[in-house]
């Protein structure tokens, strides 16, 4: 069956009630458009949910995938009781793991440090787990390699799903720029305003290949977080004919927060 549909989904901690208690009303609309996806996973009702996150366990030539048979993490890191647990495909993970090793690519389940999840992994969960909880899930992270690397990371974990029939969508976890606003807490720089827009038109115009002409200078400058994690899902989501629908996009903490949804056109 492949992949059902992908979502483009940020992680501000703050955003989880516990962790807000009120803050979060100033992200609304984010909030709702975070709700719509969890919704629209409960629709599909996938069997796995592939999930990126740039904030798992990071090398600088590795993508690592999670092992193991299940995983639990919790916000106490962000003054919050709140706890999540989710079952990993294992199955899958191997398998991705396999072929890489056949095609000689910089990916696998070896060095893991440690086993628990993380924000960026737990805030989309956390909203799907409200209306939908019978899934497996494969937790993937970034890495330093290029962002045509990314993509062909992306196109590896399709080839490892495409033949199989069971349901499949991709949540591409990650924030926009941290430099929108001089009183945000990193600043302004004139590149982060010019990186949002830039990556939202392309999620408008569904060009997602666009995610890969972007400059590593430019980049740091505007000190985004998650363009990577997008480009594993564009590769992943390649031969798909998905429209692209933007939910949302806001950005009053001087973080850049994109909330998009890729399904099939009917």
């Amino acid at each position: 069956m492949g992949f059902e549909g992908a979502f483009i989904v940020p992680h501000p901690p703050l955003i989880i009630p516990e962790v807000g208690r009120g803050e979060e009303r100033k992200i609304q609309h984010t909030i709702d458009a975070y709700k719509k996806v969890a919704e629209i996973i409960a629709e599909i009702k996938p069997d796995t949910i592939i999930i990126s996150s740039p904030h798992s366990i990071n090398y600088y030539d590795y993508f690592h995938i999670s092992p193991g048979k299940q995983a639990s993490g919790d916000f106490k890191n962000f003054g919050a009781s709140v706890a999540l647990e989710v079952d990993y495909d294992y199955q899958l993970v191997e398998e991705i793991d396999n072929l890489a090793g056949k095609r000689s690519f910089p990916a696998g389940s070896k060095g893991s440090k440690q086993n628990n999840l993380d924000h960026g992994t737990m805030i989309p969960l956390y909203f799907i787990n409200e209306v939908y909880q019978d899934y497996n899930a494969v937790r993937i992270s970034l890495s330093g390699l290029s962002l045509e690397n990314h993509y062909e990371f992306g196109k590896l974990i399709h080839e490892a799903i495409k033949d199989k029939e069971k349901k499949y969508v991709f949540v591409a976890s990650g924030d926009l720029s941290h430099k929108l606003k001089e009183s945000g807490p990193y600043g302004f720089a004139k590149e982060g305003p010019v990186f949002d827009k830039k990556l939202i038109s392309a999620v408008e115009n569904n060009n997602l290949k666009a995610f890969l002409n972007f400059d590593d200078k430019f980049l740091n400058k505007a000190a985004e977080c998650g363009l990577r994690s997008f480009v594993i899902m564009a590769g992943a989501i390649e031969e798909y004919d998905f429209k692209a629908n933007l939910l949302a996009y806001e950005g009053p903490f001087g973080v850049g927060y994109a909330v998009a949804s890729f399904l099939p056109k009917d």
